[in-house]
């Protein structure tokens, strides 16, 4: 498996410090953040000069930039036409500098919205730009998250875009946690779908708290395995929101995960 992280874990660090440190602790790819003041330096306001020094830095370092995490949101008629420029303008962002796939949310459904409602506008907003991003060589990753927890909610959407450049980015958290779903039962609904991942552990019930891959309530190796079976090629990404330095997470979370595959005898 390959393993990356979103640029929380390092929001204070320039892009290649930040690819130094994925290097130096065994992650095949990093997640920059877009719209969230990273030091990383990749945003749709990037110029086209800046654009292709980051693609040199990148090209200089055995890490990938795997996926561009977006605050792009479908599900809420007022913003429409807003996140449909937005995504023409992330889609270009991606495809200049070679990053395979963008990170999208459904986002909060719009008030008094109903939920069939909601999934056809998803579906019609990822239409809109598909082809532009299959033109761009970019897969959108909806992912399982704020309204769109329940997976049978987001393997609607993809059922209805039913295009090649529109996918799922399962955070296998948000399934468990916010939706009661199972393990099993988010993958099987997922599947035909599935192109990128986020992971992190933590509580179950209440607030959110981080915590140790294999000491909270997300069960990764099971992920792992049902996985390892399909010959997901994609990424796993670790998601730690002002959490702990980077030097502690990092290191130790991706050899739990690299733990997992061993036990599976997948490594």
């Amino acid at each position: 498996m390959k393993y990356a992280f979103m640029s929380f874990s390092t929001p204070a660090l320039k892009l290649g410090e930040t690819l130094a440190v994925a290097a130096r602790y065994g992650y095949e790819g990093i997640e920059p953040r877009l719209d969230a003041d990273h030091a990383h330096g990749i945003e749709v306001a990037t110029s086209a000069e800046d654009r292709e020094e980051i693609c040199a830095i990148a090209a200089d370092s055995p890490v990938e930039l795997c996926c561009l995490a977006t605050s792009l949101t479908y599900a809420d008629p007022a913003k429409t036409t807003e996140m449909i420029e937005g995504s023409h303008a992330r889609i270009d962002l991606a495809g200049d500098l070679g990053v395979p796939t963008l990170r999208v949310f459904g986002g909060k459904m719009g008030e008094g919205l109903e939920r069939e409602a909601a999934i056809d506008l998803v579906a019609d907003s990822l239409g809109q730009v598909a082809d532009h991003a299959g033109e761009r060589e970019v897969v959108l990753c909806m992912e399982t998250h704020d309204d769109w927890c329940d997976p049978a909610h987001v393997a609607a959407v993809m059922e209805r875009v039913s295009h090649p450049a529109v996918a799922v980015n399962w955070d296998i958290m948000h399934p468990v946690r916010s939706a009661g779903k199972s393990m099993d039962e988010a993958f099987e609904a997922l599947n035909p779908w599935i192109r990128h991942l986020h992971i992190h552990d933590g509580t179950t019930g209440g607030k959110l708290t981080f915590a140790a891959i294999g000491t909270g309530g997300i069960d990764h190796r099971r992920a792992l395995e049902l996985l390892l079976p399909t010959g997901y090629d994609g990424y796993l990404s670790g998601e730690w929101i002002g959490w702990e330095p980077h030097d502690l997470h990092l290191p130790r979370e991706v050899q739990v995960m690299r733990g997992y595959e061993e036990e599976l005898g997948q490594a």
